[in-house]
């Protein structure tokens, strides 16, 4: 950038610059703003930022976002703990619970097999998945893997790796109301509320 510009103002362009869908022209906004924003607002920004990173955590059980060891959904005596709903990130929990119509619980899986991206099936939590469906009281995956190849060939693996153990439960699909390539996490609630009710079987 011309060496008009602060060093300090081109650094935060350039870190705004490197979060996803923010591209120059929107990281230029956001510093610009901040500049003429009351010092409160820069400083509450950075303290979220700096406090998203050191309190939260993945959950034990199904590896959602928490700040405590356990997150909130799977110490919930009201869910009902025999059926999951698989999905790809803790953005897509976040989506299925705006639609107040789940019960179950989750497992977040942290992606989707990619071959391109070079990861592999253990580079996610399918194995942890089996394991807590290997401990017993689950009696429906709904694999929530967004719509496409990529979502397709996560939820063949995890139904190969439960045919291998003989685990015989109900797998379910979210039912194809969600657009082919499109992200959960942008979904209207009613769209998603509508494809968790017409889940196919697997």
């Amino acid at each position: 950038m011309s060496n008009a510009i602060p060093a300090s103002v081109t650094a935060l362009i350039e870190a705004f610059a490197r979060l996803p869908g923010v591209g120059p022209k929107t990281a230029s906004r956001l510093t610009y703003f901040l500049l003429r924003a009351p010092n409160e607002v820069s400083e509450t920004l950075a303290q979220s930022i700096l406090d998203l990173k050191a309190k939260t955590r993945l959950c034990n059980i199904c590896f959602n976002i928490t700040e405590e060891e356990t997150c909130a959904v799977c110490k919930d005596p009201q869910r009902d703990g025999s059926i999951i709903a698989v999905v790809e990130e803790p953005l897509d929990v976040m989506a299925i619970e705006r639609t107040g119509t789940y019960n179950g619980r989750y497992h977040v899986l942290h992606g989707v097999i990619s071959p391109r991206d070079g990861i592999g099936p253990d580079q996610l939590k399918i194995k942890e998945l089996i394991k807590r469906v290997n401990g017993g009281g689950v009696n429906e995956l709904i694999i929530s893997t967004n719509p496409g190849m990529e979502g397709d060939a996560t939820a063949m693996a995890i139904k190969s790796e439960l045919d291998k153990l003989g685990l015989t439960l109900k797998l379910s699909r979210l039912a194809r109301g969600l657009p082919t390539g499109a992200d959960l996490e942008y979904a209207d609630s009613v769209t998603l509320m509508r494809a968790l009710q017409g889940r196919q079987p697997l």
